[in-house]
């Protein structure tokens, strides 16, 4: 007898055993489940289920949904690559962020006219229904059946599995070496899925591998979501950063600098204007900023055991004295520097210590993407002190500092991952254990809900990863909170406990926008260049209409920079309807236009937007001032 319990505290009997295809038989499902969920496992409809268990049978509208949609049209994928090219050897193909895509070996590259044709037999295949089947076979005969088939890829892949059994998906002719689960059938696909882009790859990603060529797609639910990404990828072209910040004229980025931002005049001013607010903030709670150097030794590196884990990443130099310095990748060591000068004592404790400390990463030339992916950056990073038993409200205390600028900037949703150890990192199990419990429990106080994100914690400890969610529905992880007891060990801070013995502080490394030129790529996306008035470049431009008004525009000019107002002036002998259509393509906030009326009146013709208000210029001065102040 099987016993299965579901999502609503309902149970079901079966005379033996059972399947999630026999569960949503019951339930009436059967057309439309896709996956079953055992005991919080998504596997598929075809396993056969434990007793005692509960079940849960997925549709397309389940959130775990979406990744085997397009799993599986990876597979689907496969199968029609093999069909039109016979000779063609298969790599891999998982999901990505929007979609999918499958690595090939091929004598060609791919031709448009080939995706055309592969994206046409693969509707095909959909309206055939053709079943996916999983396999267990042992290593060896699946090895053995690899060798027949000439997929020299897969044996490499199996080669490299410690586990004796392992699974493989039949779909039409072709077996596709996966753990899965996918689909009941290519009719599940449905034909919301487009083949956009081929492109070279290497084999394992390693240049000194076998080229392949890949094939990427989009695939989704629903023909409704599948247009929506499409819509929203041309809004995301129209808000490109790259494309805005040299209309806007705030930065530029060139090959003698590769990775490094030219920040211009506008976007200085931009940088500096979010870098004091959120000095502004990190001074209400307590923090001390301090600065240290860029160039530091690499023994540094190696006592804190960034330079075993990332070497790779680092920019290195011998100095005359043949000393190895390295450009910091992090600040968190030269944090401790500071710490440990002199003897602090528990009173001290929390230490709350920040920097926008100028940091430098190797990142390849494929990786950098404008100010979202850079060689030099700057963190808004700070390191608290603290014992053990002021984390919880340390932690408290960060997420109402990053709910706060946050929301300040626009961005009123995000969500929480939880990362706990990886495989390479410092540390014994039994630091990690209080680590992560320590964390755990943080998160709880401050009314975190968090997703768990497995193996990508710090090398030093566990961490909260804090994700936006911007105007177009897409996640940016920034800030973030981590657990540190490994580094301050290794680098011998201490403070004086209450009873006057040495131990070991905790460290929190935490940053609520994480690199500043990555922050402000993300702003003026959200905001498509359009910034709000206290965050834009110029706050107001004063344009005279008539030469009569350059003397009065001037003095109104003045008047704004004395309030403190970013303002520039406009007296160009062109019409006003030229002036006013430039600078409201710059995306400046106010536009105040002067001409003969406003000089009789001494008021200032107001433009905001496509509506304009006459009004007094001490009112209008009053008005940008109070729209321009900087979030308390």
């Amino acid at each position: 007898m099987a016993h299965f319990v579901l999502k609503n505290d309902e149970s079901l009997h079966f005379e033996g055993p059972a399947t999630g295809k026999d569960v949503a038989v019951r339930l009436g499902l059967e057309k439309t489940a896709i996956l079953a969920q055992v005991n919080g496992v998504v596997c598929d409809l075809c396993a056969e289920i434990p007793t005692d268990t509960r079940v849960d049978i997925l549709t397309k509208n389940s959130p775990f949904a979406l990744d085997v949609i397009r799993h599986s049209t990876a597979h689907l994928l496969a199968l029609v690559v093999k069909i039109l090219f016979p000779s063609s050897k298969l790599g891999v193909g998982p999901t990505t962020e929007s979609g999918f895509f499958y690595d090939f070996q091929i004598e060609q590259p791919f031709a448009p006219e080939d995706l055309d044709n592969i994206e046409k037999k693969m509707r095909e295949l959909v309206e055939r229904d053709i079943k996916f089947e999983r396999l267990q076979m042992s290593k060896n005969d699946a090895i053995k059946m690899y060798e027949k088939l000439g997929e020299i890829f897969k044996i490499e892949l199996l080669n490299g599995i410690a586990d004796n059994t392992v699974s493989v998906y039949k779909l039409g002719d072709i077996y596709d070496l996966c753990r899965g689960p996918h689909l009941p059938s290519t009719r599940f696909i449905g034909y919301a899925f487009k083949i956009t882009t081929s492109s070279g790859s290497y084999w394992k990603g390693d240049s000194n591998n076998a080229s392949l060529q890949r094939i990427s797609g989009i695939a989704y639910p629903t023909q409704e979501e599948l247009a929506a990404h499409f819509t929203r990828l041309e809004e995301a072209a129209k808000r490109d950063h790259r494309k805005i910040g040299v209309e806007l004229d705030l930065f530029h980025l060139q090959d003698i600098a590769p990775g490094a931002v030219f920040w211009h005049t506008k976007g200085w001013t931009l940088y500096r204007t979010l870098k004091n607010f959120i000095r502004s903030q990190i001074e209400q709670d307590g923090y001390k900023e301090v600065n240290t150097p860029m160039l530091v030794d690499r023994v540094l590196w190696e006592k804190s055991g960034h330079w075993e884990k990332f070497r790779e990443t680092m920019f290195t130099t011998e100095s005359a004295e043949e000393r190895v310095m390295a450009l910091k990748p992090m600040n968190c060591p030269c944090h401790v520097q500071i710490f440990n000068q002199g003897v602090v004592s528990y009173r001290d404790l929390p230490w709350r210590m920040a920097e926008f400390g100028s940091c430098h990463r190797y990142e390849p030339s494929g990786a950098l993407h404008g100010l979202m992916r850079v060689r030099g950056f700057v963190q808004d990073d700070a390191h608290i002190f603290c014992t053990k038993e002021q984390i919880v409200s340390e932690t408290k205390k960060f997420c109402d500092l990053l709910r706060r600028v946050y929301t300040a900037l626009g961005f009123d949703s995000y969500f929480v991952k939880f990362s706990d150890r990886p495989a390479k990192r410092a540390g014994s199990d039994e630091i990690w254990d209080l680590a992560e419990k320590s964390l755990r429990d943080a998160a709880t106080a401050a009314g975190l809900d968090y997703a768990l994100n497995p193996g990508e914690g710090a090398f030093y400890g566990p961490k909260l990863e804090f994700v936006l969610k911007d105007c177009m529905g897409r996640d940016w992880q920034c800030g973030t909170l981590q657990v540190d007891f490994v580094l301050p060990e290794r680098l011998e801070a201490h403070y004086i406990t209450e009873n006057g013995n040495k131990e070991h502080p905790v460290m929190l490394h935490r940053a609520v926008l994480g690199s500043m030129e990555r922050f402000i790529g993300i702003l003026i996306e959200q905001y498509a260049g359009k910034f709000p008035t206290w965050l834009a470049p110029v706050q107001v431009v004063v344009a005279t209409i008539t030469e009569e008004a350059n003397d009065a525009a001037k003095t109104l000019f003045e008047a704004l920079k004395n309030n403190g107002i970013r303002a520039a002036i406009d007296v160009r002998n062109e019409k006003i309807s030229y002036k006013v259509r430039e600078h409201a393509s710059q995306k400046i906030p106010y536009i105040f236009i002067l001409g003969k009326n406003e000089m009789q009146n001494e008021t200032v013709s107001v433009r905001v937007g496509s509506d304009t208000t006459v009004m007094p210029r001490s009112e209008a001065i009053r008005l940008v001032k109070d729209d321009g102040k900087m979030p308390a």
